[in-house]
C-alpha cells in the first residue's frame, strides 16, 4: 500500500498533476473519494479540541514567535496528547498514538481535551504558565464539577504526560548549525541578515517515521545539467523582486504562502467547524495532519543538511563560477521574499503542506472540499477548490517568491507524501 501511494505521489508531481493520490485508502470504511459521514452529536461551536488549538497557535505563535519548523513540533506534542485523551473516553475505537489512559468513557471529554493542552502547553511554555492557566480555568468553569470532570482531568494528565515524557531529549533545540561553503552550488548565509537558523529540527528524533533520513532523495540538480538551468531561469525570471513577468495574483500568493502566522492553522480549525466534525473526529484528524507535518518537517531538513544546496539568490549572484552556459550572473538579483536561513534543497514549505494536504484528503476520503484562508502578511484571503488546489499552488508560489527552485518544491512535495503514507500504513487505523 504504501509503497503504491508513494509511486503515484511522485508520478502525479512530476506530471504537474499536483495530487498525491492516496488510492485504494479507506477512511471508517469508506473508499476514497466517497462522502464523510460526519456525526452530529457534539455542536462544533463548543469543540474543545478546536478551543485548545486556537489557545495552542496564541501560545506558540502570537506570544513565543516560534517559527514553523518549531510550531510543527510544539502543535504535534499538544495534539498526540489530546487525540490519545479523546480516543480513550470514545472507548479506543482507532490506534492509540503513544498510549490509551484508563477510561470508561463517563469521563468529560472537554475536560480531558483542555487538560491535555493546557499540560503540554505549560510543559513547552513555562514562562507563560499565568495566562495559560487562566485559559485552562476558564475552560474547567464550564464544565459542570463531578466525578466525570474529575476523571476527564486525569485521563487528560495522563496523556500529557506520556508526551512530554515521549519527547524529553528528542533533540529539539540542538547545537549543530548548517555547513557553509565557497564551492559553486554550496550554501552559505543569505541577506539581509545572513544569519542560519533551525539546523537541529533535521537531527531531532521524528514522531511517526523510523529515521529522519528514511526518505532521502538523489539530491539536486547537478549545475551543469538542464534542469538546474531551467530552475534558475525560471526562478530568476519570475522570482525577482522586480520581475515584469509575475502577475499580481502570484505577488500575492507568494506573499500569502509566506506568512509565518501558518493560515494552514486555520484552514484546519475552518474544516473541522464547516464540516461539522464531533470531538474524537476533530482530534483524529488534527493530530494526523499535526503529526504528519511535523514529521515531514524533520526530514525535509534532514535532506537540507545532506546537500546543502544554495538558494536562488546565491546561485544567481553568483552564476558566473557555476561551469552551466544556460546561466548568466545578475550580481544585483534580490527575490520578491526575504531568503529564509537555511539551504534550498528541499523546500520545507512544500514537505509541510504536502503532508497536511494528503492526510486531510485521506481523513475526508475526498479532494474537492473547498476552503479559504486570510493571511494579514498579503492583506489578502485566498480560496481553493480542494486539497491538490493548495498543494499545487504552494509549489508555484515558493518560486514565484524567488526562494525556491522548482526541483526542491517538488521534491519536498514527494517527501510530505510518503510521511503520509507512512502514517497511514501505520497509525490512527480504526480497530478491527
Amino acid at each position: 500500500m504504501v509503497e503504491s501511494c508513494e509511486t503515484s505521489w511522485a508520478a502525479g508531481l512530476r506530471r504537474k498533476a499536483v495530487w498525491p493520490v492516496v488510492a485504494g485508502v479507506v477512511i471508517a470504511g469508506l473508499p476514497a473519494g466517497s462522502s464523510f459521514a460526519y456525526a452530529s452529536d457534539s455542536r462544533t461551536r463548543s469543540n474543545a479540541v478546536v478551543v485548545w488549538d486556537e489557545n495552542a497557535q496564541t501560545a506558540i505563535w502570537d506570544v513565543a514567535a516560534q517559527q514553523p519548523q518549531v510550531q510543527a513540533r510544539s502543535f504535534a506534542m499538544v495534539h498526540g496528547a489530546v487525540y490519545d485523551a479523546v480516543n480513550a473516553i470514545a472507548g479506543t475505537p482507532y490506534q492509540p498514538y503513544l498510549r490509551a489512559p484508563a477510561a470508561n468513557g463517563t469521563e468529560s471529554t472537554d475536560a480531558a481535551v483542555a487538560t491535555a493542552g493546557f499540560r503540554v502547553l505549560n510543559a513547552l511554555f513555562p514562562d507563560q504558565q499565568a495566562r495559560l492557566r487562566t485559559q485552562y480555568d476558564e475552560s474547567l468553569a464550564a464544565i459542570p464539577d463531578g466525578t466525570a470532570k474529575r476523571r476527564g482531568i486525569t485521563v487528560g494528565t495522563q496523556a500529557a504526560s506520556a508526551m512530554i515524557a515521549a519527547r524529553r531529549n528528542d533533540g529539539a533545540f540542538g547545537g549543530q548549525t548548517w555547513a557553509v561553503g565557497t564551492e559553486p552550488g554550496q550554501w552559505r548565509p543569505t541577506p539581509p541578515g545572513f544569519t542560519f537558523d533551525g539546523a537541529w529540527v533535521g537531527q531531532m528524533r521524528p514522531f511517526l517515521i523510523p529515521s529522519a533520513s528514511m526518505f532521502r532523495t538523489s539530491g539536486p540538480p547537478s549545475l551543469t545539467s538542464d534542469r538546474y538551468a531551467r530552475d534558475f531561469n525560471e526562478v530568476k525570471t519570475i522570482g525577482s523582486a522586480t520581475s515584469t513577468v509575475r502577475t499580481a495574483d502570484q505577488t500575492q500568493a507568494a506573499i500569502w504562502w509566506h506568512d509565518r502566522h501558518l493560515v494552514e492553522w486555520e484552514i484546519k480549525r475552518r474544516l473541522a467547524t464547516t464540516q461539522r466534525l464531533n470531538t474524537l473526529q476533530t482530534a483524529r484528524m488534527f493530530a494526523m495532519v499535526d503529526l504528519a507535518e511535523a514529521d515531514a518537517t524533520i526530514a525535509c531538513y534532514n535532506e537540507k543538511a545532506a546537500w546543502s544546496f544554495w538558494r536562488p539568490i546565491s546561485a544567481i549572484q553568483l552564476a558566473g563560477g557555476d561551469g552551466n552556459p544556460k546561466t548568466e550572473a545578475d550580481p544585483g538579483w534580490t527575490p520578491l521574499l526575504v531568503t529564509p536561513p537555511h539551504p534550498d534543497f528541499t523546500s520545507g514549505h512544500t514537505c509541510f503542506t504536502a503532508a497536511s494536504m494528503s492526510a486531510l484528503r485521506h481523513f475526508f476520503g475526498r479532494d474537492d472540499i473547498a476552503f479559504s484562508g486570510f493571511s494579514a502578511d498579503s492583506g489578502t484571503t485566498r480560496h481553493f477548490r480542494g486539497f491538490s488546489h493548495a498543494l499545487a499552488e504552494v509549489i508555484e508560489a515558493r518560486v514565484w517568491g524567488g526562494i525556491h527552485t522548482r526541483t526542491a518544491d517538488v521534491r519536498g512535495a514527494e517527501i510530505g507524501g510518503k510521511v503520509t503514507a507512512y502514517m497511514l500504513a501505520h497509525y490512527f487505523k480504526p480497530k478491527r
